[in-house]
């Protein structure tokens, strides 16, 4: 992206910045932003994509923006829409605006709604992409990763001490992390579509897994679906804390499992068992979430089953919230991940390091391509 002037990288890391307040509240759709420079480069319109079935970012920029629009450029995280949805293509109104330039960082990678940017050439308009493609690549990951993988993007969330355990050896954990750190995995709660656990942090933890921010109020919050993995249909009870109706639960069980006496409690869903007989078949579950327009997980399972999704090669992302304590025994992070030699070890990237309290968190991801560049 030679061509770009100040100006406009300027204007798109202000576009980043505004599709990141979509977060939790755009799904299954991706988060969008959008700025507006008049003919001499001044700022007339913000737009970011609010919600579900809402204008798009760029129609609420070009609303901002009115006829100060005409003549000038467009600054969007991702490639103007070229299909009509539950809203009309991004394409058509950036040429109805009068918009004679328009700029984006990342190509949409979705078949139904590709080609704004040859519809935008076609009508006159000078279009140019790849503008802080991977700064807005990673603020669009999760729909990204739906999109290219046909699956929701798993970030695998867990809380430990230094020498890597969950717990004590006589099962206690509250609390290995600070506070700070606990208010963080409610941030990370609400941006998820699904919170995932096991059926042994069902039954050690009674988790209620909603999300809780400081400052705002529950209808300001989205709340994730609250997704228990019990394979035998034997975690969940009446009472459990997951089933108090704040936000949807869904129950995963094996085919063969006697759940009936679930079916009055929540939505249940029967899946195959792994092909080792132990939990589900991950992918499948990945699959069963999709299909209900589940783009982004959240994995808050025990080691069991953090191993199961290790195996699966179906986490995309790890938070670990590092406590400085020291146990020396009791369970650790991750199980079984059918890893047997140090050749065949996962190996990450690490991609962000921050001061939580007393505690450090590490976000990391597996070494692989961006994805903006996978299709």
């Amino acid at each position: 992206m030679a061509t770009a002037a100040p100006v406009e990288t300027a204007a798109m890391r202000r576009a980043i910045e505004l599709a990141a307040r979509g977060l939790g509240h755009t799904s299954p759709n991706p988060v969008v932003g959008c700025v507006v420079l008049d003919s001499a480069g001044r700022t007339v319109g913000e737009g970011w994509h609010q919600r579900a079935g809402g204008p798009h970012a760029e129609v609420h920029a070009l609303r901002d923006a009115g006829e100060r629009a005409r003549g000038g450029t467009a600054l969007v995280t991702l490639e103007p829409c070229n299909h009509t949805g539950r809203t009309g293509p991004c394409a058509q109104a950036l040429i109805d605006a009068g918009i004679v330039r328009v700029v984006y960082a990342v190509s949409d990678p979705n078949p139904a709604a590709t080609g704004g940017a040859v519809t935008l050439a076609d009508a006159g308009i000078d279009v140019e992409g790849g503008l802080l493609a991977d700064e807005a690549a990673a603020g669009n990951e999760a729909w990204l990763t739906s999109v290219l993988r046909r699956r929701p993007f798993v970030l695998w969330k867990y809380a430990a001490t230094l020498d890597g355990r969950i717990a004590a050896a006589d099962g206690t954990s509250r609390w290995i992390s600070s506070p700070q750190s606990r208010a963080d995995v409610h941030r990370l709660r609400a941006a998820a579509d699904a919170v995932i656990v096991g059926s042994g942090t069902a039954r050690a933890d009674d988790p209620q897994l909603g999300a809780r921010i400081s400052g705002l109020a529950d209808d300001e919050i989205s709340q994730p679906l609250r997704v228990v993995v019990d394979s035998g249909a034997t975690a969940v009870k009446a009472d459990a804390r997951v089933l108090d109706g704040s936000a949807p639960t869904l129950i995963a069980v094996a085919e063969d499992a006697d759940a009936a006496h679930l079916e009055c409690l929540a939505p249940i869903v029967r899946l195959p068992r792994a092909a080792d007989g132990r939990g589900l078949h991950i992918p499948a579950l990945l699959q069963a979430l999709y299909e209900r327009e589940v783009r982004s997980v959240l994995l808050e399972g025990g080691p069991t089953l953090a191993g199961a999704f290790l195996a699966a090669q179906a986490v995309d992302k790890v938070v670990g919230y590092l406590a400085p304590v020291l146990l020396g025994a009791g369970p650790v992070a991750v199980g079984d991940a059918g890893i047997t030699t140090i050749a065949q070890a996962l190996r990450l990237d690490v991609t962000d390091t921050a001061r939580l309290g007393p505690d450090l968190r590490i976000t990391a991801t597996p070494i692989r391509h961006a994805l903006h560049e996978e299709n």
